[in-house]
């Protein structure tokens, strides 16, 4: 299945409740159409994440996700041998006296050195699909492994290919949809960018985040909505450890929904603050603003902090 027309990745998206700007959804169509993979970079919990999953869904394919992270090796990433697996061959064949040395044998160690003794990992998944559909490989968080993984990447998203030594190279038959993901904590090698298309993801407007929420969670009051997106757009402004993005806003209107709230107050808010804010720090600098400014306009309203 192809998506024909950028108007048509925007509106797939749409209506699987992703709200996509032109931008993004003119980038999503070229790395179809070119065959390249499309780095998404920015703040954590905008939604890159979930456009490729919101591809797989329009694309009715498999979702193949290699999560990153401090220390991840290629072997975590590509494959394994099954080891139990090839002892357990080494010794059949020993008591089926096929092999008067297993270790030694150049017949059983081609057997067991074989495709059929490879553990899978998203990468070789990826590149050994046969569906008719590619699949959509997305590779999460890029920024958190090492500089020595991220090179290891380049042959993959070069030339769609792996290079198993025991069994030689091999090549992609259907060639994925690759996302790659970044929070920017780190710089990328300007290698692994020039075989991307790249796009960075921003914070919504006040527009966007509240088509989002009353598309995610469509029990919310409206009203209550745009209290809770007003009160976010200026939350953002603060100088905080970790600014809340679409995810936290979806969370906090999820949990007023589930409190049968239908405006913000002062109470609400202290209750739902952990919704929004993971660290302490943040809370506390909330609050500090929060009685500050209640205190100077004679105790306004929650979504007039500015």
């Amino acid at each position: 299945m192809m998506l024909k027309s950028i108007d048509e990745v925007q509106n797939a998206m749409e209506e699987a409740k992703y709200i996509c700007e032109r931008s993004l959804a003119t980038s999503i169509y070229l790395a179809q159409a070119l065959g390249k993979p499309l780095l998404l970079e920015g703040e954590a919990g905008v939604g890159k994440t979930e456009v490729a999953k919101v591809i797989a869904e329009i694309l009715q394919t498999k979702l193949i996700r290699l999560q990153c992270y401090d220390g991840l090796d290629s072997s975590h990433a590509l494959y394994e041998w099954n080891y139990p697996k090839q002892i357990l061959a080494i010794k059949i064949a020993q008591a089926q006296g096929e092999i008067g040395c297993a270790v030694k044998d150049d017949g059983i160690e081609k057997t067991i050195f074989s495709e059929k003794f490879l553990l899978t990992r998203p990468l070789l998944e990826a590149i050994t699909s046969d569906s008719d559909v590619p699949v959509v490989l997305l590779i999460d968080e890029i920024d958190r492994s090492d500089e020595e993984f991220e090179a290891f990447l380049l042959e993959v998203l070069s030339d769609f290919q792996i290079t198993i030594p025991e069994i030689g190279t091999i090549k992609a038959k259907v060639i994925p949809y690759v996302i790659v993901t970044s929070n920017g904590t780190r710089e990328l090698h300007d290698a692994l960018k020039r075989r991307c298309l790249y796009h960075w993801i921003d914070y919504p407007s006040f527009e966007k985040e509240l088509s989002i929420m009353l598309k995610k969670v469509p029990e919310v009051q409206r009203s209550l909505a745009q209290q809770v997106c007003a009160l976010m757009q200026k939350i953002r402004t603060m100088d905080l450890l970790k600014a809340p993005g679409i995810a936290e806003t979806l969370d906090w209107a999820q949990a007023l929904v589930a409190l049968n709230k239908e405006s913000l107050d002062e109470e609400t808010i202290e209750q739902t603050l952990g919704c929004i804010m993971k660290y302490r720090e943040d809370m506390d600098k909330f609050r500090q603003l929060f009685k500050a400014t209640s205190e100077t306009c004679g105790g306004c309203s929650p979504v007039n902090i500015g």
